[in-house]
């Protein structure tokens, strides 16, 4: 192995069963549930390890600390990560507003990236609301901020309610 290679290890619990469960709870309960451990974050949380630590209804905030992990290959956060978590916020911003049984998705997301993310950047907070939601379309918007309060990219996302 070549002496500067990292590695990294990732566990995570069954998707179909934290599915499953989320089908019989609230948006609101299975969102407090992650945050307060009873309930194992998805796959995709573990992976690029952001973690939700705040939920109301119709809001929600993740946070997300930069590691070389995120890097690509002009050692800075790939664009991807940032998209990710920022469309995570959006959508359980809406997913906090739901009833036992109703599911949603992401009908479109728009970033705007406006500084690069390093690991000198530090831990990141995004937060997503909602702005407008109706019985069938929520217009969602998210934002990742330093410690500082300085923005460094800002989304908007359309998703659409299956009752």
């Amino acid at each position: 192995m070549n002496p500067h290679t990292r590695r990294r290890t990732v566990d995570w619990d069954d998707p179909a069963k934290l599915a499953a469960r989320a089908s019989t709870m609230s948006g609101l309960d299975y969102l407090r549930g992650m945050r307060d451990g009873a309930i194992p974050h998805p796959p995709i949380s573990l992976l690029l390890d952001f973690l939700v630590v705040e939920v109301e209804e119709g809001r929600v905030v993740f946070e997300l600390k930069p590691a070389e992990y995120h890097y690509n290959p002009f050692s800075t956060v790939h664009g991807g990560v940032t998209c990710g978590v920022l469309d995570a916020a959006t959508g359980c911003a809406v997913h906090s507003t739901l009833p036992a049984g109703v599911g949603y998705t992401s009908i479109d997301l728009k970033v705007n990236y406006l500084r690069p993310i390093t690991i000198e950047t530090g831990l990141l907070r995004c937060e997503g609301r909602i702005i407008q939601a109706g019985n069938r379309i929520a217009l969602t918007e998210a934002e990742m901020i330093d410690k500082q309060g300085k923005l460094y990219a800002f989304g908007v996302s359309t998703c659409m309610v299956f009752r």
